[in-house]
């Protein structure tokens, strides 16, 4: 049960994602424990930080945690840790931010884009199979696939995982979506050989700026991460070991960071809760998001799909309910990637995706009128 005061039925905006009510529900724990950094004054990589890391590897289950700056630089740390470079094809999916492939052009390897499937919108392991054949008449080595476990569900990571097996690759899971959801019963964050993940505020976990966090069972690409997160250091800051970067976590995110994650367990809950709702609601006027049964999702989004998603889109603003599109131009067909290697028979799905779906606000603070608001908004808008 909630241990927050609903806000009363309004006729204010709906918010889209609503970190003030968490803020209603943990404000005065966050505040004390920002205020004890203050007080020691590591502001950077302070005690706040190892608790974070052994925190976040107690609730998934995996051996070691290197936290750092964003969800971009654990995915830009993951591949320099496994020595990712020129000639090197990474397997992305194009129905996804801009970072997932953009790591791979930032180590100077080559994104190759892989389509989704039409129900999970996650990577299609049969498009995979044939990027890697593309991939290979170019005279690229097939190294590594970052499925992304987009809206907050986990990719299919047997049929990924097979194709991975069979081409000598290791498997990056971008979970900047979806820490906290599970993988027939594995916590994501132990099912892919890394993890990576990001604490964007609006993420289903969030600090209060940007940090992100890598996971690994691997005690050598463990050491290796953490001289890539600062500087390639070694043994100390006077000697370096490899090429390395500034990504280190700060002590002030860390401690907000450990208090949300208090109630992370809680508010999981809860958004399933919403979504269950949503389903119920919507299933006979759009296509709702599909999760298969031996999965679970974190409802970073509860993205649906309509053939009227730009009348959905202005009717339900007209009725202060906001709506995103994630993701309406496809990376492989943005100007810096145009150049870069696609599936056999290319991406159809991709680009189905791109012209229909649309986000509905989701939080676990969606109350239930909010959610009538929300449901009775786009019932009006496809009438």
């Amino acid at each position: 049960m909630r241990d927050f005061a609903e806000a009363p039925v309004t006729d204010r905006p709906v918010a889209f994602i609503d970190l003030q009510s968490q803020r209603a529900r943990i404000g005065a724990r966050m505040d004390a424990a920002i205020a004890r950094v203050l007080a020691h004054g590591a502001f950077i990589m302070g005690p706040e930080v190892a608790e974070a890391e052994r925190r976040l590897a107690a609730h998934c289950g995996a051996k070691h945690v290197v936290t750092c700056s964003s969800g971009t630089t654990a995915m830009i740390m993951a591949l320099m840790a496994k020595d990712v470079g020129r000639g090197d094809a990474v397997f992305v999916p194009s129905f996804t931010f801009t970072a997932t492939a953009e790591v791979a052009a930032l180590v100077n390897a080559t994104p190759v884009f892989v389509d989704v499937h039409a129900d999970t919108m996650c990577m299609d392991a049969n498009s995979l199979e044939r990027a890697v054949a593309v991939a290979k008449q170019t005279g690229l080595r097939p190294a590594c696939v970052i499925p992304v476990d987009l809206f907050g569900q986990p990719a299919d990571y047997d049929a990924i995982g097979a194709v991975a097996k069979a081409h000598g690759m290791w498997i990056l899971d971008d979970a900047a979506q979806s820490y906290g959801a599970t993988y027939k019963g594995r916590k994501l964050g132990t099912v892919a050989d890394i993890t990576a993940t990001s604490f964007y505020p609006s993420k289903p976990l969030g600090c209060y700026g940007d940090g992100g966090a890598v996971f690994t069972d691997d005690p050598e690409v463990t050491e290796r991460l953490t001289q890539v997160r600062v500087h390639g250091q070694g043994k100390d800051r006077n000697e370096n070991v490899r090429i390395g970067l500034t990504a280190r976590f700060d002590s002030i995110q860390a401690a907000v960071l450990i208090e949300k994650l208090n109630i992370f367990d809680a508010e999981i809950t809860e958004r399933n809760a919403v979504a269950a709702r949503y389903d119920e609601a919507l299933k006979d006027l759009v296509q709702t998001p599909h999760v298969p049964k031996d999965c679970t999702s974190v409802w970073a989004q509860y993205t649906i799909r309509t053939p009227r998603r730009d009348r959905i889109v202005a009717a339900l603003k007209d009725k202060g309910v906001p709506t995103n599109v994630f993701y309406p131009k496809p990376i492989h067909v943005q100007a810096p990637y145009r150049g870069y290697p696609v599936a056999g028979n290319g991406l159809p799905v991709t680009e189905e995706l791109a012209h229909d779906v649309v986000s509905l606000p989701m939080h676990p603070y969606l109350t239930p009128a909010e959610q009538d608001r929300v449901i009775a908004a786009l019932r009006t808008a496809l009438r």
